[in-house]
């Protein structure tokens, strides 16, 4: 028993082998090279199970690209303290104001027109952004500039860094010109859910600023009171107007309502007609309606009383009246019942004893006679009772239903009248309350007149800063270092992004989507044979890695037969189709080595021992003008025989794609446990995509940092198409060495000296 160990990309597999042979029962399928990270799709592409951000290759990618990153970070902070040591000192003085919703009340009650109106809760954003419009507002520039008399001032103009305006300049131009100039360097902010607004203002000098942030806030506060007593003189003369025309109003409609009423007669309930009062708007408040109402609610309640007695004379007049609710409820009838009762108890036990003529038994009869007479009268005189009450309500109703009968009949009459004095009346209580209103507004005015608070009160002002403000050196640093990290990575992006030539053996899996079999170090100071012949040199161990990814490449393990080609010529095809054969050779299997290169092959020259003869191969086999026997080769590894090309035919795609090359292939992998094909690239010609439908599997060797993805995609796409089982992809010729490599830290082919062949 042997163990294998395959180091690649920094996962470690480990396969038991028995007698030089691996066990099929332990094969894994489609999980060679990956670590059993990746899987296929539905669509038999290859998807890698890794996550798609790597923090380990964006560390990497930094690494090769610092250089660059150092030089555009360098650059863009060197131009950021340039920038800042030729910008001159600039000063900002700020000035806080507290901005409130309304003005501070003096007399208690304070009319709404000397201060802002209400603002409700959902509205106070909306009020509190309005007054910084207004502290951004260009009269209120202007105002400034007055209050200052900065329009001309060559001393304002060098403060502020403005070239002194020439003559040729209007007044207006030299206004606007200073105007603009204010609002360049003033700046208002307001925080959220506060009522604090910061008004600052930038300047070369900090008296200057200062000075002007300061008139900001005044002028402000002066404008808000000039704005609250130019309303209130207009309102108060408003007021005064409407109120006389008012006052008119209301006396001609009460005389007009007095005369109506004289003229028609009416009078009406000061208590029903007051505002507020349930009858109004009924039946107008007349006697009339409402003695109506009265005698129709008492008509109602005897209709009710008579409802009532007639249902008790009904039940009482019918049948037995005993049963009748009035008269079990008398307590005569109760008393006379009890006895009743209490007698024919006595009268039963008494007939048990004696005959119906025995003297206790008659007297005790007689009794419960008298008894029942009694009951009877009680009851006739409670059903008479009954009767008279019944006569009384029926009486009492049709009384009743005649008054209202008339006073209805009053009613509509007096209704006629009352439409006009409805409309008369309500215009009347309108002008009243108009008139009331303006007058109680009137005397407000006249009471606040000339009395107003601000709403706006000053908690900070300004004072002339000692440091400047700007340049910040630190800050412009730090942004600068910002810029120049963002523009590097914007940059190292782009390149990475562009950049599609396979270098590493993670691009064989990200940027191809196709597992990776192996990866085969690159030979620089040795001959590319004696690397070989070595078992401890990285290059046989990165053939060794493949061997033992081909073993558990598919479901049953190491396929029967199998093309390696590439993209383009000269990536080590050749190469590794010998070491694939090789490796497995070593392992006691028996395989033949093909060479279906019928354009250019190289079979029989990379192998020394076949010498130069090519005289028969695949091509006189498939003629027929050989048979496999006489063209199969010995080497020097038991179990491995090798079959060159043969002649170079005239047209090696229709020969490989005769019915005789898959009966060749079925042939070969009846007597050998693995057919290696080592075909022609794939781009350009037909033959790789011919072949590869008929071999159980095809492995892609790209080299590394030559090959380009589009190239590569292509080949995929080609062989894809002809349903190829493709097992993965070899990355020939990387150098772990060169730091342009991201990851060449997780390859550890130095573990053994080139040159050195004992292990440590």
């Amino acid at each position: 028993m042997s163990s294998l160990v395959s180091n690649r990309g920094g996962i470690v597999q480990q396969t038991t082998q028995v007698s030089g042979a691996a066990d099929p029962n332990i094969a894994l399928e489609n999980t060679a090279a990956n670590g059993g990270y990746g899987s296929y799709g539905d669509n038999g592409h290859y998807m890698d199970g890794e996550p798609s951000l790597d923090l380990r290759e964006i560390i990497t990618t930094i690494r090769a690209n610092l250089i660059l990153i150092s030089i555009i970070v360098a650059s863009a902070l060197a131009l950021a303290l340039v920038m800042t040591l030729l910008q001159t000192p600039r000063y900002t003085a700020e000035t806080t104001l507290q901005i409130n919703d309304q003005s501070a009340q003096i007399f208690g009650k304070q009319d709404d027109t000397m201060q802002d109106p209400v603002v409700a809760a959902s509205d106070t954003e909306r009020f509190l952004q309005t007054q910084v419009e207004i502290l951004k507002s260009r009269a209120l520039a202007e105002r400034v500039a007055q209050k200052l008399r900065l329009v001309g001032n060559s001393k304002f103009y060098d403060a502020m860094g403005v070239r002194q305006p020439t003559q040729d300049l209007t007044r207006s131009e030299l206004e606007d010109l200073t105007i603009r100039t204010i609002e360049t360097a003033r700046d208002v902010d307001l925080p959220r859910n506060t009522r604090l607004a910061t008004v600052s203002f930038i300047s070369t000098q900090p008296e200057l600023a200062a000075r002007i942030a300061n008139t900001f806030a005044s002028e402000f506060i002066q404008t808000n009171l000039q704005r609250r007593f130019d309303s209130s003189a207009y309102a108060r003369e408003f007021i005064s107007g409407q109120l006389s025309e008012a006052r008119a109003k209301l006396e001609r409609s009460e005389r007009e309502l007095n005369a109506y009423a004289r003229q028609a007669g009416l009078i009406r309930d000061r208590d029903a007609g007051a505002p507020g009062s349930n009858q109004r708007g009924q039946l107008g408040g007349s006697v009339t309606t409402t003695s109506l109402l009265e005698v129709n609610s008492a008509a109602n309640q005897a209709q009710a009383a008579r409802i009532a007695a007639e249902g008790r004379w009904r039940l009482i007049s019918s049948g037995n009246a005993l049963n009748s609710p009035d008269v079990l409820a008398n307590p005569a009838i109760s008393q006379l019942l009890a006895q009743r009762a209490s007698a024919m108890a006595e009268l039963e036990k008494q007939r048990a004893n004696h005959l119906e003529d025995y003297p206790l038994v008659q007297q005790l009869r007689a009794q419960v006679g008298v008894i029942d007479a009694q009951i009877q009268n009680v009851a006739r005189s409670i059903r008479a009772s009954v009767k008279q009450q019944y006569d009384a309500a029926v009486e009492a109703e049709s009384s009743l239903k005649n008054q209202v009968a008339e006073l209805k009949g009053s009613s509509l009459a007096e209704q006629d009248q009352l439409v006009q004095y409805r409309l008369l009346e309500r215009e009347a209580d309108t002008n009243r309350t108009v008139y009331e209103g303006l007058l109680q507004r009137y005397k407000e005015l006249n009471a606040a007149a000339g009395i107003s608070a601000s709403n706006i009160a000053i908690i900070d002002p300004a004072i002339a800063p000692i440091r400047p403000s700007s340049p910040n050196l630190l800050k412009n640093m730090l942004l600068a270092l910002v810029i120049g990290l963002g523009s590097a990575a914007a940059l190292v992006y782009l390149r990475t992004l562009l950049d599609d030539s396979v270098k590493v053996p993670e691009d064989i899996e990200g940027k191809l989507q196709m597992p990776l079999l192996g990866v085969i170090p690159l030979v620089q100071d040795l001959d590319l044979g004696v690397a070989m012949a070595d078992p401890k040199s990285p290059i046989s161990e990165g053939y060794n890695s493949l061997r033992s990814a081909l073993l558990y490449s598919t479901a049953t393990g190491l396929p029967k037969t199998m093309l390696v080609t590439s993209s383009q010529p000269s990536e080590g095809k050749s190469t590794t189709s010998i070491a694939i054969a090789r490796g497995i050779a070593r392992l006691g299997r028996s395989v033949v080595l093909v060479d279906v290169d019928l354009r250019r092959p190289a079979l029989h020259r990379a192998i020394p021992t076949l010498g130069t003869d090519n005289s028969q191969g695949v091509s006189s086999i498939l003629t027929g003008q050989s048979t496999i026997d006489d063209a199969l080769c010995d080497t020097d590894v038991d179990g491995l025989k090798v079959l060159t090309s043969g002649p170079i035919p005239p047209s090696p795609t229709e020969l490989l794609g005769s019915n005789r090359m898959g009966a060749f292939i079925e042939e070969l992998a009846e007597r050998f446990d693995l057919v290696v094909l080592d075909s022609p690239p794939v781009l350009g010609l037909a033959d790789a995509p011919l072949m590869s439908a008929l071999v159980d599997g095809v492995v892609l060797v790209v080299q590394s940092d030559r090959s380009r993805r589009g190239s590569l995609k292509a080949s995929l796409r080609r062989l894809r198409n002809m349903r190829t089982n493709i097992l993965g992809g070899v990355l020939t010729k990387f150098d772990p060495t060169d730091m342009g490599n991201k990851y060449s830290e997780y390859y550890g082919y130095n573990y053994y000296q080139y040159t050195d062949t004992t292990a440590k």
